[in-house]
């Protein structure tokens, strides 16, 4: 089935980013005279294992379901690049340090400046693609019979 598989190498990429994140992690706390790494190389280490996750989730419930593999599968996909592309901001704003909270106007990414739409308009994307993405494994599983 691609939909499982999409999700299980979507687990293993997160599960290595997480490890990875988490090296960059202490390495600013090694040096940090407040043992403290930068909040979104924390957010990035923190995410990536809660991302790993809920792929094992998306794989169990594509696993189940009784759509067909090419709606599993968007439906896995979707969710996994919008999982991806949030861990790529918290990965670009820890290696820029631009901000703590990147929801907080004015809206940044380096020295630039975001406009409002931009990143509402993305933060609704996510929501629609995460959820809906997850409602698609999700309600195929539930049609399947009891185990």
């Amino acid at each position: 089935m691609q939909a499982v598989q999409i999700a299980r190498w979507a687990c293993g990429g997160f599960f290595l980013v997480a490890l990875v994140t988490g090296l960059w992690k202490y390495h600013h706390i090694r040096r940090s005279p407040e043992a403290r790494a930068p909040v979104y190389v924390d957010i990035a280490h923190r995410a990536a294992f809660l991302y790993a996750f809920s792929c094992l989730l998306l794989a169990y419930f594509a696993e189940l379901s009784r759509w067909s593999d090419l709606v599993d599968s968007v439906g896995v996909g979707v969710a996994v690049l919008f999982f991806a592309s949030a861990q790529g901001t918290y990965i670009a704003h820890g290696l820029l340090r631009d901000t703590d909270n990147q929801l907080a106007r004015p809206y940044r990414l380096g020295a630039r400046r975001l406009p409002g739409w931009l990143v509402h308009g993305y933060m609704l994307s996510l929501a629609i693609g995460e959820i809906g993405g997850f409602l698609v494994v999700f309600s195929g599983a539930m049609l399947a019979p009891p185990i």
